[in-house]
């Protein structure tokens, strides 16, 4: 599956849950605005972690990171390529 669809069906349960099932785009904010809660950024990012292998103890966490579809991805992605980026190995 699509990374940012799951990232999306994962949000929209999050909102459903929440009786909110009022159309967001990419970069609609999620929690800053409300329709989401600290509590919800919490299971966002635990989400990350068990789907994705985000270490959030290595990169830290703001609930901003969260905040959108797109700020999440940006997590996913920068996470994915630092990842990629530590397992180079390097010969003289």
């Amino acid at each position: 599956m699509d990374q940012r669809l799951a990232v999306r069906q994962f949000v929209m349960q999050l909102l459903a849950r929440r009786g909110d099932a009022q159309h967001f785009s990419d970069i609609t904010s999620l929690v800053v605005s409300g329709r989401l809660q600290s509590i919800d950024a919490v299971e966002i990012a635990v989400f990350l972690e068990q789907t994705f292998g985000i270490d959030f103890a290595e990169i830290g966490f703001d609930q901003e990171m969260v905040d959108s579809i797109e700020a999440i991805y940006h997590v996913i992605s920068t996470s994915a390529k630092s990842s990629a980026d530590a397992h180079v190995t390097h010969y003289p």
